[in-house]
């Protein structure tokens, strides 16, 4: 199942990835995934955070999906790394990178603070399980100096770092699923977005809510939650 509110970065994966055989893609909002409860053991979300103005709705909703127990492997872009603590006690930059506030350095770009995502986290009913740290090479002067493959294998063995702190521009966190689930039919899959119900039947067109009628449609092999159709 990969889930992207763009269209054109489904059709991308169709492109490199086939035409849905193997895949199911969807174009839904974040805010209101199209899944029932406990719908999967496992999700992923990498580069997509840092994209959103309210992270801990994001993080509830993707909670919602998963199954007691199930993983969870999130990256964020870290506002506490070496960079940006160098540039504030410079003070070539005014917002502090120990404050736990999002800052959105460019329209809807936002970097986070470690314990503010692991505090997010914790309150959607996750447990942290592991933090890597990534990218702590990414200055132009290592990649001058240094061959790609060499500087992979240093990343590699610093990330286990992360557990101790997280300086980096970017971190990975493991977190598992805690706490009861919602109710949901056996074998549930879908959830309506627009009315919350859970039996949505196929169609040629698309999935039918039960409960409010309503068809998501299905175009060129992507369904489409992001608007609630009349």
């Amino acid at each position: 199942m990969l889930v992207d509110y763009s269209r054109t970065q489904l059709e991308q994966a169709q492109q490199r990835l086939g035409d849905g055989r193997r895949y199911t893609f969807v174009a839904a909002d974040i805010y209101r995934l199209p899944f029932a409860p406990s719908a999967f053991p496992v999700a992923t979300m990498i580069r997509t955070l840092h994209h959103m103005a309210d992270p801990q709705a994001a993080l509830r909703q993707v909670r919602r999906s998963l199954a007691s127990g199930g993983a969870l492997v999130l990256e964020f872009a870290n506002k506490r790394n070496l960079k940006s603590i160098a540039r504030w006690v410079l003070r070539r930059q005014s917002w502090s990178p120990f404050d736990r506030s999002p800052v959105e350095f460019a329209k809807l770009n936002f970097d986070f603070h470690p314990q503010a995502v692991a505090g997010w986290l914790r309150a959607a009913d996750f447990r942290l399980e592991r933090r890597l740290s990534v990218s702590h090479f990414r200055l132009p002067l290592f990649k001058r100096l240094l061959p790609l493959s060499a500087l992979v294998g240093l990343d590699s063995l610093a990330q286990w770092t992360g557990e101790l702190w997280q300086v980096t521009p970017s971190v990975f966190v493991r977190a598992r699923a805690i706490g009861a689930d919602e109710p949901a039919p056996s074998g549930a899959l879908w959830r309506c977005p627009a009315c919350a119900g859970l039996e949505l039947h196929d169609q040629p067109d698309g999935l039918a809510c039960t409960s409010c009628h309503r068809v998501w449609p299905l175009r060129d092999g992507i369904y489409d939650f992001r608007e609630s159709p009349a």
